[in-house]
Order: structure tokens, then C-alpha cells, then sequence
């Protein structure tokens, strides 16, 4: 189980603060990709990569970044 915390405008495109998801992905990459398949607000926040920063338990990480042992 993943914590996904949601912020700027990608909260507001989402419509929620957070949600807990459970996953098979095993990077950062991979869990965007799942959401995406979710629900077409998903789809629309998430389409482009380049103008979002990801964060693990709060340090900056890029999309390559494993999951394994990530609370949020």
C-alpha cells in the first residue's frame, strides 16, 4: 500500500487531497502509469511527466525512482 499525496494542481485536476493505493508497480513510473489506466482525471493530470516533481517520505526522487519501502 502506497500513500499518494496530491498538491497544486494536480490536487485540483484529481479532485482529492490523498488516497491509498494498492500496487504491483515497482517505480515511480509504473504507479503513474497505473493511474493513468484509473480514470480519465488521472489520465489529464499525469500526461505530461515533464512539469511535475515527485517526492518519496519527502525527498525529491525522479519517476525512475523505486517504490520498495516508500510509505508515501
Amino acid at each position: 500500500m502506497v500513500n499518494i499525496l496530491y498538491f497544486a494542481w494536480v490536487r485540483e485536476r484529481i479532485g482529492i487531497p490523498k488516497e491509498s493505493v494498492e500496487t504491483n508497480a515497482t517505480t515511480v513510473r509504473e504507479l503513474v502509469f497505473e493511474l493513468r489506466q484509473r480514470e480519465e482525471r488521472y489520465d489529464i493530470a499525469f500526461s505530461d511527466l515533464d512539469s511535475l516533481r515527485v517526492a518519496l517520505d519527502q525527498d525529491l526522487v525522479d519517476f525512475d525512482a523505486p517504490l520498495a519501502g516508500a510509505k508515501e
